[in-house]
């Protein structure tokens, strides 16, 4: 069967495509950059890619008409505060005026649970998008679930980054709000489940696990799962913009991603019993295991997708595009370059894929937390996204508070865009380079000032430069693995390349 996947490059699309590829079916993935959309060679004959975006209408004359079903996974949560409404209802209309004139026989729907009488305006809004595809000519089947958790979900990485940092954990009294996790394993096996079987066309079901908690039960159960202690205090004091605001300064996610997750926070959660589950044959993850199974992908490296890779986890631009020809004119820049003597052009070209993340970026770690620091504090999104895979980059993927523009291991050149806040726009690039019988290893910041704050900005931070990127520069060439990495990578790095293709979950 052909599949049209919406949402491809995003956090479900990425899992749920290996399982359809595996199924035997051809898919039509719909990606706004085709450039940070990658997957393995042998893909190739079942596999095309459709550049488009659904804010906009889709232009029929290019686009594909024949195909059977259509995955809608587009998700605007964490794209604006007060806009993600009128975004996603917009983006929903023009995707349904287009499956309406193809041979599509059915469109499924991930949304939320929306049972409770008082929903948040992100539930509204999801409940709207439904009503708005299932309107259409083709027939809907709307799975709703509540809270995902899985290696790489937004859900599970906040949980993560709380429990994980503080030993005393304080909450407001949202914390007693009730929910019905679902293991993300789960939530594919459902979307497959559900695929071209016409007695689930035009109706919707609530799927989650059996357990109904709350979301300090999650946290505790999360501790205990990890085998860490963890007391919980409850503070009536604390309203929705605090929280908000403890939630973006103590985890990774975006500012405008935690007021949308609170304002969710304070509705129940629960699903209506349905037999759905049992009817497919899936058999329900509890939550304590599915956050085992969560953190084996984590320490086996093997983290197929993370919503920090989103284009809109970190940026209102709907495309980088433009950004990967680095500008010339009316720019600052500084060039620095070093012969390659203390490592083969491999190894140093290695460390330039390893940098960011746990690995950090080789010079003046204090001073780059520090930047991320002040970064948390002026509203952008800090160092804590870190980097999905340690031994994985691609075209697309966030890299703490930078985004990968391009990356090319036939010739040795990353190039990275900046998305902390700036009075101007950033590049960083790394080039490994053979010249006169010799490689160098070359790198360039350049710096797009915005009028006069900009041009003060960079030379304000001129000294720090200086030192900071000159050592930088000089210990990518010189690092040398330590026994611990090279254990880490034999024993992760290698079974990760060698299983992603066929990884599921």
């Amino acid at each position: 069967m052909r599949i049209l996947l919406t949402g491809a490059n995003g956090y479900i699309g990425r899992r749920l495509l290996p399982v359809l590829i595996e199924d035997g079916h051809e898919v039509i993935c719909c990606v706004r950059n085709p450039a940070s959309f990658e997957y393995p060679e042998e893909w190739e004959a079942q596999i095309e890619v459709f550049k488009v975006d659904f804010l906009k209408p889709v232009p029929l004359a290019e686009a594909p008409k024949n195909f059977d079903a259509a995955y809608y996974l587009i998700h605007s949560l964490s794209a604006a505060i007060d806009d993600f409404k009128s975004l996603e209802e917009q983006a929903a209309e023009h995707f349904r005026d287009y499956v309406a004139q193809t041979d599509c026989q059915q469109i499924i729907y991930l949304t939320g649970i929306v049972n409770n009488d008082a929903l948040s305006k992100h539930l509204e809004s999801r409940l709207r998008v439904e009503e708005v595809l299932g309107g259409g000519r083709v027939p809907l089947t709307a799975l709703r679930a509540g809270i995902i958790i899985g290696s790489g979900s937004a859900s599970f990485e906040i949980i993560r980054d709380l429990v994980e940092k503080l030993p005393l954990l304080i909450g407001p009294k949202w914390v007693e709000t009730r929910c019905q996790p679902l293991a993300v394993r789960n939530v594919i096996q459902f979307l497959t489940g559900v695929l071209l079987k016409s007695e689930y066309y035009g109706r919707n079901y609530d799927i989650g696990c059996k357990e109904i908690l709350t979301y300090r039960e999650m946290l505790l159960k999360y501790a205990e799962a990890r085998g860490l202690k963890r007391y919980f205090i409850t503070v009536p004091v604390m309203t929705p913009r605090l929280s908000s605001y403890w939630l973006y300064f103590v985890t990774s996610t975006t500012y405008e991603l935690a007021v949308n997750l609170v304002n969710s926070m304070k509705v129940d959660v629960i699903c209506r019993p349905n037999s759905l589950a049992e009817d497919l044959g899936i058999e329900l993850i509890t939550y304590k295991e599915a956050v085992q199974l969560a953190f084996d992908k984590i320490q086996q490296n093997m983290v197929l997708s993370s919503w920090k890779d989103s284009l809109v986890s970190s940026s209102s631009k709907t495309s980088l595009n433009r950004y990967i020809e680095v500008p010339e004119y009316g720019c600052f820049e500084d060039k620095k370059q070093v012969p390659i003597h203390n490592n083969s052009p491999e190894q140093v070209w290695e460390n330039v894929r390893s940098i960011g993340g746990a690995r950090g970026w080789y010079y003046g770690t204090l001073l780059w937390k520090f930047r991320g620091y002040l970064d948390k504090l002026v509203g952008g999104i800090g160092l804590r996204r870190g980097r999905t895979n340690a031994d994985r980059i691609n075209a697309g993927d966030a890299l703490d508070f930078w985004r990968v523009l391009a990356i090319d291991d036939e010739a040795k050149r990353l190039l990275l865009y900046a998305e902390m806040k700036l009075p101007g726009e950033a590049w960083l690039q790394f080039h490994v380079v053979q010249k006169d019988n010799r490689w160098l290893l070359r790198q360039k910041a350049t710096f797009r000032p915005y009028g006069l704050w900009g041009r003060v900005y960079w030379y304000l931070l001129l000294p720090f430069h200086a030192f900071i990127f000159n050592g930088m520069i000089q210990n990518i060439e010189r690092y040398q693995p330590t026994l611990s990495d090279t254990a880490e990578e034999t024993s992760t790095g290698s079974a990760n390349r060698e299983r992603q293709q066929v990884e599921r979950y």
